[in-house]
């Protein structure tokens, strides 16, 4: 019937945003895990070093701009 259709139409729509907004959430989760790791008040992997921070952040973005490549790819985005 027309309400089916309706209904269906809009659940594939509702799907189609579901997966957009849970493939940011991926991307976001990334820095907020590495910057959470970076955070605690313990001794790292470079801890007192420059390095140290250039890596983290080295880190944030290549794994961010890889789960985006691969989102977009995939049409999540």
């Amino acid at each position: 019937t027309l309400l089916e259709t309706n209904l269906t139409i809009q659940g594939n729509y509702m799907n189609s945003i579901m997966k957009k907004v849970t493939s940011w959430a991926a991307i976001i989760a990334v820095p907020t895990a590495i910057t959470g790791f970076y955070g605690q008040n313990i001794p790292y992997p470079g801890f007192d070093q420059v390095w140290g921070f250039w890596v983290s952040t080295a880190a944030i973005v290549v794994i961010s701009a890889v789960l985006y490549l691969v989102f977009k790819a995939r049409d999540w985005l």
